[in-house]
This record gives structure tokens, sequence and C-alpha cells, in this order.
């Protein structure tokens, strides 16, 4: 069965912050947006054009990072003046407030679950609370300069963190230590983020690269370079096929995590793209720039219902093990217009308004579920290691294999054809020598007589 991937269009843009937008997210009923911003203030946009957007007030310092509770009852923002508000997105825009570090809070996130919520700050710490009572729970204390991002794994059980330590960590929130870090960032890490199926993790740098791991064994599965500017945020598609990134080179990008590849660049923002989120479902995403605008896109990929692809089991143990070098586009081109590579280094311009489409295979799960039943993560993450290499050969690396062995065989075929005829050869030489013998032994014998 195939599936249509048309070309993302850009459905709305909102303009109404009065300074660089640092963070938006998509309710789960896509019917708002929240953002937040330096200038302070959360905005909640709503996708009906006839209904206004609602401005919050309320932090005293920029705003460093908003999310919607998975309920969307609930919008969490952090901010430079230290603290986190829990705002109801309606129009009278009540928050409560505690005080959450002793440095800027840089980042928020819920747990599915919308139970607890877990903070990052420059004070070096990452901290867990109850979202009922902001009741504060633990923190955890190993990263040794600002900590930039904070998330919970789809399951709750661990948390991953980027850091201007140059490191992403990844902790079990039971034992509450640190299982890994991941070190192969060339400078600060802006972003990271689960994949939907929560066996890997991707993380945005300032050395212009993604990066995505596998947390079972800690190996690096995809290294992108497709940016040319710092990376300031990314997104999984809810299905796991899709990554998208947002950067300072005012592009944002779309991944195929499949292929390992750069499927599409969109130019829309004037400036930097500093954020990117798809909405809970797939079916949009919305990005935040500098020239503090918001845009909202359709991603078309509307033939594939992802609500069903959630719920079904993964088929295939492992992603894609690729380091692809992808060409970057620099061209500048129109606000409404989208580059789109035909995976061999050439791009196409399509207008973002037209219906261009491609075929696609329908795209299934590239990673598998994390089985996690025992207590601690540390223990399984300890059996997971002592499985057999074939559990965790990647697809690609099986069909590179599978072509090898079928070279091998014509090459075996090959020898053993040429030893057959080196054998005739032989078995010839030795004929002739032999014959030589005789015809040398009957000139001796006629001399003699």
């Amino acid at each position: 069965m195939s599936s249509v991937l048309d070309d993302p269009t850009l459905e709305r843009h909102f303009k109404g912050h009065r300074d660089v937008i640092t963070s938006v997210d998509l309710n789960s009923n896509m019917k708002q947006i929240a953002t937040g911003s330096l200038d302070s203030c959360i905005m909640i946009w709503n996708m009906k054009p006839q209904m206004r957007a609602y401005r919050f007030v309320g932090h005293k310092d920029a705003v460093m990072s908003v999310q919607f509770s998975p309920s969307g009852h609930l919008v969490a923002s952090a901010s430079r003046d230290k603290t986190v508000r829990l705002w109801v997105p309606s129009v009278k825009g009540e928050s409560t407030v505690f005080r959450a570090h002793t440095g800027t809070v840089r980042s928020v996130n819920f747990s599915n679950d919308g139970q607890t919520l877990v903070t990052s700050s420059d004070d070096k710490t990452i901290k867990v609370w109850t979202v009922h009572r902001q009741k504060f729970l633990f923190s955890l204390n190993q990263h040794i300069n600002w900590i930039r991002c904070a998330k919970f794994s789809p399951d709750g059980r661990l948390i991953v963190s980027a850091s201007d330590d140059k490191t992403v960590k990844l902790w079990d929130k039971n034992s509450r230590e640190c299982i890994h870090s991941f070190c192969e960032h060339g400078g600060y890490v802006n972003y990271a983020d689960f994949h939907p199926s929560g066996t890997c993790i991707a993380a945005a740098g300032t050395d212009n690269t993604v990066k995505v791991w596998d947390i079972r064994t800690h190996k690096l599965l995809q290294h992108y370079q497709v940016h040319s500017g710092v990376v300031n945020g990314l997104s999984f598609h809810p299905s796991g096929n899709y990554l998208i990134t947002a950067s300072n080179d005012s592009t944002l990008k779309i991944l195929d995590l499949l292929e390992g590849r750069l499927l599409y660049t969109l130019h829309g923002h004037q400036g930097s793209a500093t954020c990117v989120a798809f909405s809970r479902t797939g079916d949009y995403f919305a990005s935040g720039g500098s020239d503090e605008q918001v845009m909202v896109w359709r991603t078309n990929f509307d033939s594939v219902d992802y609500s069903e692809v959630l719920e079904q089991k993964c088929t295939r143990s492992e992603p894609l093990s690729r380091d692809p070098k992808t060409s970057v586009d620099n061209s500048r081109t129109q606000t409404t217009r989208v580059k789109v590579s035909d995976g061999i280094g050439r791009f196409h311009d399509f207008d973002l308004h037209e219906s261009g489409s491609r075929s696609l295979d329908q795209p299934t799960q590239i990673f598998s579920e994390p089985r996690m039943e025992s207590p601690s993560y540390t223990q399984q993450h300890q059996q997971q290691l002592k499985q057999t290499e074939t559990d965790s050969v990647p697809a690609v690396l099986a069909n590179t294999l599978q072509h090898i062995v079928g070279q091998l065989d014509v090459l075996t075929q090959t020898v053993a054809i040429l030893e057959q005829r080196l054998t005739l050869t032989e078995d010839k030489l030795k004929e002739c020598i032999e014959n030589q013998h005789k015809i040398s032994a009957q000139q001796r014998s006629n001399s003699d007589n």
C-alpha cells in the first residue's frame, strides 16, 4: 500500500509578539497555539480566524519555553525571572506561579500522563515537580553548565537533557541516576527530545548538526549536517518517520529518518528560525522566529492516519544507521516557496499553495517499543547490552550484508571455475611432460641401438 506525500503548505501566520519568539506548541485539539517570547509575554493564538488571540502578562522577564499539558487544559511557561507559571488558556488567563530555580528557567515539559513537570535552568540543575500544587520532588545535578532543555520519555521513566557543557545526558527518573552522557557534539547543545518510540533521542547544537542516538546501545545512528547555521530546535513527527529542525540559517528542514536524508527545506522566516513543533497528530506544525512571526504549516501527510499508526506495535527493531552529509541549499527564496530535494543533490521549487505531490511508500515505524519491564532502567539496559548482535542489526546493514553475501557467492563460483580451469591446465601440462619424457626415452633407446 502506498500513500501520497504532498508538499507542506503555509496555512496561517500570526504577528503580535514584540520580540524574538523562543518557543511554540500546539494544543492537542488543534484549536490553539501557544508561544513564548523575549517580550516576557505568552500568546495563545486561535486557529479560527474570527477569534482573537490572548496575551498573557505575568512573567517579569523573557519567556523561554511554553508547553500545553496533554489534555490541553493548562499551559506551562518557563522564564528568565526564575519562575514557572501554569496558565488556563482562556480569556481570563488565570495562572499560578512558583519559584523553580535560582537562575533562568530554560525549559518546562509535561510528562505524558500530565502529572509531573520537568524544568531545566542556568543554575545547572534539572528539577521534577508535581503539577498538582507544584510540589518539588527531586533534582538532577551532574551538568556543569547551563541546561537548555529537559524532556520526559514517552513512558515517563527517563529524562533527556541538553546543556552548554556540550553533553546530552540520559537520566533514570526512578533511581535519579545519570545512565549515560553523549559527548559527540562539537558545540553547545540547544535542544534534545525523545523519538515517539522512546528508544532513541535526537539533539540539535551550535555546531550546526543534528544527531540521533540509540539509548539502548548508546550508538550514534544518524548525523545530519544540513544546516549552515546553529540548530535551535527540533520535533519528531508522531509517526517517528520524520524530524523537523529550525535553524539560524532562516530555514526549517524536514528529514526523512527512514531513508536518512533531507526531504524538504522550507524558507519562510526573515531571520533565525528559533523554534518548531509538530502537532500531536502530526498533520500540522508551527514555527517561530526572530522576525516575531508565528507560522502554521499543514504537513499534508493526510493520507495516513497517524493516530492508528501510533497504536500499532513496531515491526522493525532498529533505525537506519547512516551518516548522511546532505548538501545544503543556501539560495534565498520567497516566503511562500519551499525547496524540495529529490534525494540526488537536485532541488526543485514548489509554490506552497500548489498541490504538487510525489508518491511514497507508506511510512512504517522504524524504532521498536522499548521493553523496560523491570523497575530499574539501568538493569534493563545492562540486559539489553548482552543481546546478540543480530538482534540490533539495522535493516540497511542487513540489506548490505545480503548484497555482500550475494557478491561473495558470485566470487566463489568464479573461483571454482578458475580452479577447474587451472586443474585442466595442470592435467594437460602433466600429460605434455609425460609425453615429452616418453619421446625422450624413445629417442635415447633408438640411439643406443
